[in-house]
């Protein structure tokens, strides 16, 4: 028997009627499903557990949603070494790469081991405030310093393993995994890296310097951000599922968590991915007149 935990994206009804087909295609088949105190309602065939015990309780989570989901799902299990399948219903889905009319082929292929688990890189994103209290979260994708309410340029001294980088004049800063280089980093103008790597990403937004440009580093080291000049009113997101305002004296410390997440991965390749997503290296026909 196996336990198989479910979270869905909130207020969309096709992820519950989904949820709701597969708990009882486990249950069919002697498996329990587990449920978060949220999706009570569905009044389905399975446990109900909070998130205190949900991650600790189970053997696989299944994700019905888009990749902002599987972040929230991600983050619940991480740590305690659970895999995780994406069932797609977003619009790009990078990280949750199976089709609705997969979901049950991919969770009894996943449940008989007949599924490639990848290891993706997380960061351990630490907020030092100035009072001397320590705020810690993880990422999957991205840790981003940017301005909260105006726009207007923020100053951002970078430190990589003690030493000063420089100090970025641009509207934020980006601090990306692989996995997240295809997420805000992408948009930003940062480079593309392979899941397998382990490295960061650090990309200004929008630099208002010429010779700022995306830098590649050592998964191993250590990214220290402070602010510097004038700079208010900046705030320090993770993943786009935290926020918290950054002052002045406070210092944000990035490096690679200990733990990565354990994410399934289609039959798809990578770059078979990004063709399919993003018409990456494709062309647009001319049109004749």
């Amino acid at each position: 028997m196996k336990r198989v935990g479910f979270v869905l994206r909130r207020g969309k009804p096709e992820a519950e009627t989904i949820c709701g087909e597969l708990v009882a295609w486990l249950v069919a088949r002697g498996h329990r499903a587990v449920l978060l105190p949220e999706h009570r309602g569905l009044a389905l065939d399975a446990e109900i557990l909070p998130e205190a015990e949900f991650a600790a309780t189970i053997d696989l989570l299944v994700v019905l949603g888009g990749d902002g989901t599987l972040l929230h799902g991600g983050g619940l299990v991480a740590q305690h070494g659970v895999p995780v399948l994406g069932i797609n219903l977003g619009r790009l889905g990078f990280l949750t790469p199976f089709s609705t009319a997969e979901a049950a082929e991919a969770v009894d292929r996943a449940l008989a081991g007949g599924l490639v688990v990848e290891q993706r890189m997380r960061l351990r994103v630490r907020l030092h405030q100035s009072g001397g209290e320590v705020v810690e979260r993880h990422a999957l994708n991205d840790a981003v310093l940017s301005q909260g309410a105006m726009a207007r340029l923020i100053e951002l001294r970078a430190f990589l393993d003690g030493s000063q980088v420089t100090i970025y004049r641009a509207d934020g800063l980006i601090v990306s995994t692989p996995t997240g280089s295809t997420a805000y980093n992408l948009a930003a103008g940062g480079p593309i890296l392979t899941p397998g790597q382990s490295s960061m990403c650090i990309t200004p937004i929008c630099p208002h310097m010429l010779t700022n440009r995306p830098l590649v580093v050592p998964a191993p080291s250590r990214v220290e951000i402070e602010l510097a000049g004038e700079s208010r009113g900046v705030i320090l997101t993770v993943d786009g599922q935290w926020a918290h305002p950054v002052a002045p004296g406070d210092r944000v410390d990035i490096s690679e968590a200990a733990v990565p997440l354990r994410l399934y991965r289609s039959d798809k390749t990578y770059f078979e991915i990004l063709r399919e997503k993003l018409s990456w290296g494709e062309r647009a026909d001319a049109q004749t007149p």
